[in-house]
């Protein structure tokens, strides 16, 4: 479930020497499967286990993860980095803001993880967001954009070279083609 490089586990050794014998620790996701989802570690004391946290074995400690958390830490990978900077825990969790789908998962649900994991964090520095309406049965994505895609001039380009050319290349045979059915208006939102 969660990676912790050998560096970040003797780190957090060396942190967990400093408190009370038995204190691990929590790896966690506040806001869980939303744009505003933001992964955190603290320390986690005997007395704050809960009947429902996982534990994960690792060097010198376990890391516990509460159930809400644990579907959105899937993948993640914490690492202690030391550069010219200095030295800092880094943690990446790419399922954060949307759950991770099974491989075997409809199509439009994996087509939407995608997107939601990979595209939109993408079109929200321009305020936008794309979203699947339909899969047709020869294969295309019949796609919505808002916010600030909506009425941008660049739309087009953006759907045939980035999100078309990103979708068939993850699911090749599946996915032919893509087609935008937003009604774009222009106005004070567009992002161009």
């Amino acid at each position: 479930m969660i990676r912790i490089s050998e560096a970040a586990q003797a780190h957090f050794v060396k942190l967990l020497e400093k408190q009370a014998a038995g204190t691990n620790i929590r790896v966690f996701v506040v806001n869980p499967g939303t744009v505003s989802a933001e992964c955190g570690v603290s320390y986690c004391p005997v007395d704050s286990l809960e009947s429902t946290d996982m534990r994960l074995p690792f060097n010198g400690f376990e890391a516990i993860i509460d159930a809400e958390s644990q579907p959105f830490l899937v993948d993640a990978e914490i690492d202690f980095v030391t550069d010219q900077m200095g030295s800092q825990l880094t943690l990446k969790a790419p399922n954060a803001k949307v759950r991770k789908v099974a491989n075997n998962a409809p199509l439009k649900e994996r087509v939407q993880y995608v997107i939601d994991a990979e595209i939109n964090p993408q079109l929200a520095n321009h305020n936008g967001r794309v979203s699947v309406v339909e899969l047709t049965d020869d294969g295309v994505a019949i796609l919505q954009f808002g916010g600030g895609c909506n009425g941008c001039s660049q739309v087009d380009l953006t759907l045939k070279e980035g999100i078309e050319k990103e979708l068939l290349n993850r699911f090749p045979g599946e996915l032919n083609s893509v087609r935008d059915v937003t009604d774009h208006q222009r106005g004070e939102h567009s992002y161009y």
